[in-house]
């Protein structure tokens, strides 16, 4: 659990979080105090009446965190405001149940044993927590720690939970102790979690629960215990529903969103079972009430789970969202761009790109650039805003090399470009959210994403995880996309050369998407643009909508490279995928930069077999000719993709455009003005 986010809380989780801990303790304990005014029920049952009222009301933060990965919602509002509730819900939860434990423990065993829990905790963080946080100062920045580092802690977790069983406490105790103490993320809670995290959850996890689950006797459990712990579950289900769900409501959450929060709150798991079977091991509970609770808990967990999954999509946002494209921005107003960056090498041809896109005072350029970085040690997700001339702690060395040279390269743009830098720590099967709602917040016309492989001088890195990133993010992106194959010959280009940049045009929206980013370019005085237009002969007597915008966009960048002797226009006719191949090849190793669109129409004879050979079909069919395997293309490479425009988005164009101007003063202001904190309910920073 991330301290640090509480610290930084704002109102709507802090009140979410104590209310869904409020509401089901107050409940089960009047439903407790009723039930135990009556005499006629088994004396066993009355005795534990008030231990299983208070274990049916926790509610845990490692349960909700699982919950979220496990539906891909972490990086969802629904998810990072569940995140954050819980970690206020579940402090008090087991706060409570500490309390009442030592309280339980007091009758019956003398005070001084009670101390030795206390000496253990002392011990872990006084004497092997400073030990750890050595091993990581010993350990070089950037480099894995040492096998007998992890060794070590693995002896410490044994240690520390055969204590535990000796001073007559849970096993689990001081293992968990020991947990919250190891430092998180790298390099040691990132290696701790490489070595384990796959035997943890596949083999022993299960075979804990199955160990659990062998206890359950649903013989032995009678109508009269059924009933009362049915009551309790119901009435802590509607204490968390309601908990999570009526503030949510006060805070402006759609409905859905806040009955769908109290489903996440009231859901139930391992830490949930850990305390039932220490009840049952410390007798608190009996044989009876132990089944009954935990078939409960598989009762509320396996119908609430797809129920979730079912009312909440976190995408709907900016799937209601106008779709913003370059090609319906206008060429005098500014340009906003949202830069994904997976690794520093990235860095100089991203900025070369952002330089070619011909920023100046008329119409300057905002850029929004996101370091994603893979959550690993950890199990809450962060998202950082960079303020300029903050002393913040990094969470990566990359991250502050991919700071200062974008920095640098703001300081000398003279005012024509803003750059507002973040970083986002989250699982990579969810993280595409983060960079979707930035885009539709900020309102960006583009989402410029690294290609999963880079070229480098050690060779090629592949970054397998940013292939499916990637892939999520030209599907639910609310603006177009750009995936920038790096082979480092944009950002080798010396300002004084003229960057060369060739577009293949062939058809269709995306093609137009290509050429209008390179209308932008051309309009920079080192750039010299070609376009290369592929045309079927076949389809020449054929005249529809789409050629007819095609013809539009090809005569606008006549007239725009009229009498500039730096922008050509070559027509090439090609009948077939093999003539298309042979003028790609041809031309492939001519350029700095070369633009082509993501779809084309596959039925096309001169697309003909490239379908069954697409090696990157996020490429498309032309971008995967040039950055496959066999290619022989060292050129780096820009696939765009237009997002489709609904009828909506057309006739409501002309009042985002008048939104942008608008903005643009905005966006200064927030630059020069300064950022809020981080506000908890979405661990995101907002601006004043």
């Amino acid at each position: 659990m991330d301290l640090g986010i509480v610290k930084r809380a704002g109102r709507k989780p802090v009140v979410i979080g104590f209310l869904t801990f409020l509401f089901p303790v107050t409940l089960n304990l009047i439903v407790a105090g009723i039930l135990s005014g009556k005499r006629e029920l088994n004396p066993v049952l009355l005795k534990s009446i008030w231990h299983v009222a208070i274990f049916q009301a926790v509610t845990s933060f490692h349960v909700i965190v699982c919950l979220l990965a496990d539906l891909k919602l972490v990086n969802s509002e629904l998810g990072q405001l569940a995140i954050s509730s819980s970690m206020i819900s579940g402090m008090c939860s087991w706060g409570l149940v500490i309390v009442i434990l030592f309280i339980t423990e007091l009758k019956h065993e003398p005070f001084w044993i009670l101390l030795c829990p206390i000496s253990l905790i002392v011990l872990i963080f006084y004497v092997l927590r400073p030990l750890m946080v050595k091993m990581i100062a010993k350990t070089p920045e950037g480099e894995q720690v040492k096998e007998g580092y992890v060794l070590s802690i693995f002896i410490m977790v044994l240690g520390t939970a055969f204590l535990s069983e000796v001073l007559g406490y849970h096993v689990v105790f001081g293992a968990t102790a020991l947990g919250i103490a190891v430092p998180h993320g790298p390099p040691l809670g990132t290696a701790l979690e490489n070595k384990i995290e796959s035997f943890v959850s596949s083999i022993l996890l299960p075979s804990y629960f199955v160990l659990s689950v062998s206890r359950v006797d649903l013989l032995s459990i009678h109508s009269e215990t059924v009933f009362v712990i049915s009551m309790f579950g119901l009435t802590s289900f509607i204490g968390k529903v309601l908990g999570g769900m009526l503030p949510a409501l006060f805070f402006k959450v759609p409905p859905v969103e806040a009955f769908s929060l109290g489903l996440v709150m009231s859901c139930q798991g391992i830490s949930d079972v850990l305390l039932v079977q220490h009840g049952h091991l410390t007798f608190l509970v009996d044989r009876q009430m132990y089944s009954m609770m935990v078939i409960n808990m598989l009762f509320v967990s396996g119908t609430f789970t797809p129920l979730i999954k079912f009312l909440y999509d976190p995408s709907r946002h900016y799937k209601a969202s106008n779709k913003r494209t370059i090609h319906h921005t206008s060429l005098n107003m500014e340009f906003r761009i949202l830069a994904g960056m997976y690794h520093q090498d990235s860095t100089p041809c991203m900025i070369r790109l952002l330089e070619i896109s011909n920023p100046t005072a008329k119409t300057p350029m905002c850029c929004y650039i996101v370091h994603l970085v893979q959550l690993v040690g950890s199990l809450s997700p962060l998202f950082m805003y960079h303020e300029p001339g903050a002393t913040a702690k990094l969470p990566t060395k990359d991250c502050g090399r991919i700071i200062n040279a974008f920095r640098l390269y703001e300081q000398e743009s003279n005012g024509n470009v803003i750059v507002n830098l973040f970083t986002s720590i989250s699982p990579f099967a969810s993280i595409h959210e983060e960079v979707c709602r930035l885009a539709v917040e900020k309102r960006t016309s583009v989402v410029i994403i690294p290609f999963h492989m880079q070229w480098g001088f050690h060779g090629i890195e592949d970054i397998t995880e940013a292939r499916a990133v990637n892939r999520h993010i030209l599907a639910k992106a609310p603006c177009s996309v750009g995936i920038l194959v790096d082979r480092g010959t944009l950002s080798a280009s010396k300002h004084h050369f003229v960057y060369k940049i060739g577009i293949i045009f062939v058809h269709g929206r995306d093609d137009r998407e290509a050429l209008a980013y390179g209308l932008r370019m051309a309009k920079h005085a080192k750039v010299s643009l070609t376009v290369i237009h592929l045309i079927d002969p076949a389809e020449g007597a054929v005249q529809s909508l789409d050629m007819d915008l095609d013809d539009d966009i090809i005569t606008e960048f006549k007239a725009a490279s009229a009498g500039k002797k730096r922008h050509s226009y070559i027509t090439e006719f090609v009948k077939d995928s093999v003539e298309l191949i042979t003028v790609i090849r041809s031309v492939q190793n001519s350029y700095d930069l070369i633009l082509v669109g993501r779809h084309h129409r596959s039925f096309s004879p001169i697309f003909m077999g490239l379908t069954e050979w697409n090696e990157f079909p996020e490429l498309g069919f032309l971008g995967d000719v040039l950055a496959s395997s066999d290619s022989q293309c060292q050129v780096s490479v820009l696939v765009v993709q237009q997002q489709v425009y609904r009828a909506g988005d057309r006739m409501n164009s002309a009042k985002n455009l008048l939104e942008d101007s608008a903005e643009t003063v905005e966006i200064i202001f927030e630059s020069t003005q300064g950022w809020k904190d981080i506000d908890i309910s979405r661990h995101r920073m907002q601006p004043r």
